[in-house]
């Protein structure tokens, strides 16, 4: 009977383990969701040039379905792919490479310093690109096989002979060529750009001699060494920019505004036309108020005409290079929130206006192609802010067809073709839904539907709502992750996560609402979550952007304080146990909570945060701020230098000490004001983290901010 009582009670036991719900560790909030814990997807999935057939990896293979047909089958798996490798005395790979087809029969991809080009058919190994080991930004135009790369500050070409061509023959080493520019502001993210046919090169060339040297620190040395980066701060010299054109069939430069040393303006979504006559630069001057719209003629490098302007009293900032129509072959597309919200303007080449496609208060997310005859497939935000769908509209007719029906946030990949398209999407209700339609919006079939990955977790309850903004009429979006076991009658701290920002939206109809898994935990560990969407950051108009303008911070803290009401309202949070938390804008915006609101929040992180925009640079800064010297007051009245003694609450911050994009100064001149106040403060420095703590670091960061709030919360 002992015994049996015991084996009753073993089993007992480990029935109630069983059956209780998990909950996540730190490491499930950086690793796991990446992994295990993220919705099943299919890795690499993409058409197979242009063919009615797409791809996708599964751990060891590259898979293959017909649009027709939903027999998977394998194309070729590591194994094969290694043995191709070692018949060409090459190095073999430790997993499938992210592939792309460059038509229906070879894909290519990039492994160490190499480009591989793959006959799916025959298995064999095409051809090979050789790069030199301190080559950086490969752009490829694949037709030819040519690669143009950078090495230094100086551009060069080859093709499949492996004979690297140099291009440009700079010896300062102020002067760049072939690299991004504008720090990755207004669009830009490349500094190689292949006309259509692959006969000629645009490249960016940078003028560095004016902007100021700012040091980084390397601590991995015996001694440690200095790394000096160009900095442009606010109201300081910029760099200036021009466009080269390289004739691969001459060999010849011409350059495009190189003669212009005076004037620090930005030259934006450079794009050629289909006939590589003309290129289109976007210009806009310093004070980013007044774009031209430019065409250049490709030989020369002569300005042709200004086609239009745009001007606006606040900012106006060009994000997208046009897009060429291919039945009207001489019409354009032209992307502009000049009624307020990003919609698509069809131009000629000669600069009229043909039509605005799209209206209404949504914005366009991006433009995904165009087919033959001229029907434009894009992403928007039509029918609600918190979500993306997918359309496609005739340029000529604006017949206009959903291409997207359920609620949820979609990416759409149309065939080469445009007879399919991909249209994968996840909800709030929904963790991943990869379907396949025809042209006209039909279902051909589910390619996948993902299984709940979190089923085994005490989810806690999430709720999306809205309440009045700091103005009393703007309606914002919240969202709010309750505790296990939620009990209305019960007090519970809080931690508010901020962004605040352009260019982010924390809030979406996608699976966990848009919220980091980290939250999800923190509502576990008893926390009530909050998130507030204020004005000045993403998808809601230009009007709900520009708010922020000359007074960065301002009208932020006045919408995270209507969230913060809208706590105390609720009547279970407990007012004295309060944190907040953000990272970049979010950490600026973090200190400027506490400081301008000292005894609202018990405690907080701030994590890479500006402290005064002075500090940052020209092209993000002194689009929402003007220069100091312009805005001066907006500049003093929103620096937290000078609040440092306001400071009440436990502060930790958090900086990577080489980073390029929050410099470290901004963190530690605030930290020097604590002292000269006497205020306490904690900080802790990544030594080698740049803007972003990354990979396993990850981990020990959250675990760190995780412990803060658990110790003074």
């Amino acid at each position: 009977m002992k015994h049996l009582f015991f084996l009753f009670l073993a089993i007992s036991t480990s029935l109630i383990a069983f059956s209780q719900k998990k909950t996540f560790t730190v490491k499930d909030t950086e690793i796991g969701i990446r992994r295990e814990l993220a919705p099943m997807t299919m890795q690499n999935l993409q058409w197979r040039g242009s063919s009615d057939n797409f791809t996708y990896h599964d751990r060891l293979n590259i898979m293959q379905q017909s649009a027709t047909e939903g027999v998977p089958k394998s194309l070729l798996n590591i194994s094969e792919l290694n043995q191709i490798l070692k018949k060409g005395n090459l190095d073999t790979l430790p997993s499938l490479p992210s592939i792309t087809w460059g038509n229906d029969s070879e894909f290519y991809f990039s492994a160490s310093i190499n480009w591989y080009f793959i006959d799916i058919t025959l298995k064999k190994i095409n051809a090979i690109i050789k790069t030199p080991e301190n080559a950086s930004n490969p752009s490829l135009y694949y037709p030819k096989k040519l690669l143009a790369f950078t090495i230094d500050n100086n551009l060069y070409l080859t093709g499949t002979d492996n004979k690297p061509l140099q291009i440009t023959n700079d010896s300062d080493k102020d002067i760049v060529n072939g690299e991004s520019v504008s720090r990755n502001e207004f669009g830009i993210n490349l500094g190689i750009i292949w006309s259509p046919r692959g006969n000629s090169i645009a490249f960016y060339r940078k003028d560095n001699r004016n902007v100021g040297d700012y040091p980084l620190v390397d601590i991995t040395t015996r001694e440690a060494e200095l790394n000096n980066i160009k900095y442009p701060m606010a109201g300081m010299p910029s760099e200036h920019v021009s466009v080269g054109i390289y004739n691969v069939g001459s060999g010849k430069t011409t350059f495009i505004e190189k003669q212009d040393t005076v004037s620090e303006k930005y030259l934006t979504n450079i794009s050629w036309d289909p006939g590589e006559n003309h290129v289109y630069i976007q210009v806009l001057n310093r004070n980013q108020n007044h774009m031209l719209f430019n065409k250049y003629n490709a030989l020369e490098g002569s300005l042709v005409k200004t086609l239009f302007e745009e001007r606006n009293e606040k900012y106006v900032e060009p994000l997208n290079a046009i897009q060429f129509l291919n039945k009207n072959k001489n019409w354009f597309i032209h992307q502009s929130r000049r009624d307020g919200f990003n919609h698509a303007y069809i131009y000629d080449t000669e600069g009229k206006l043909i039509k605005q496609l799209t209206s209404g208060n949504w914005e366009i997310i991006s433009i995904l192609g165009i087919d033959k005859l001229d029907n434009v497939y894009y992403l928007s935000t039509e029918g609600n802010p918190l979500e993306e769908n997918g359309f496609k509209i005739n340029a000529v007719t604006s017949k206009k067809l959903a291409l997207s029906i359920e609620k949820g946030t979609h990416q759409i990949v149309p065939s080469q073709n445009f007879k399919y398209y991909i249209d994968d999407y996840s909800s709030i209700t929904v963790p991943h839904i990869i379907n396949l339609n025809s042209e006209n919006g039909k279902l051909v079939r589910n390619i996948l539907t993902a299984q709940n990955p979190l089923v085994n977790y005490n989810m806690p309850e999430m709720t999306i709502g809205t309440i009045k903004a700091g103005d009393g009429n703007t309606d914002l979006y919240y969202r709010i992750i309750k505790p296990i076991d939620f009990d209305a009658t019960k007090k519970y701290p809080a931690i508010i996560y901020v962004y605040g920002g352009p260019h982010a939206q924390l809030i979406n109809n996608q699976w966990l609402g848009g919220a980091r898994l980290w939250d999800y935990m923190m509502a576990q560990k008893g926390y009530v979550v909050l998130t507030v969407d204020n004005r000045g950051s993403d998808n809601r108009g230009l009007a709900f952007e520009n708010a922020i303008h000359r007074q960065c911070g301002v009208v932020e803290m006045q919408d995270q304080m209507a969230g913060v009401k809208l706590m105390k309202d609720l009547g279970y949070v407990d007012m004295n146990r309060v944190g907040v938390h953000g990272w970049s804008y979010g950490g600026f915006m973090t200190i400027s909570l506490m400081v301008n609101n000292p005894g609202v929040f018990k405690a907080g992180v701030a994590g890479g945060p500006v402290i005064d925009w002075k500090y940052y640079e020209i092209m993000y800064g002194e689009r929402y701020m003007d220069t100091p010297q312009e805005n001066p007051e907006g500049y003093a009245s929103t620096s937290l230098i000078s609040k440092a003694k306001d400071l009440k609450g436990k502060l930790l911050i958090i900086h990577g000490g080489i980073d390029p994009t929050v410099v470290w100064q901004n963190s530690l001149v605030f930290i020097n004001e604590c002292i000269k106040n006497q205020v306490p403060v904690d900080y802790f420095v990544y030594p080698r983290a740049e803007h972003n703590v990354r990979g396993m670091d990850r981990v020990h960061l959250m675990s760190k901010i995780t412990a803060y709030f658990e110790d003074n919360l």
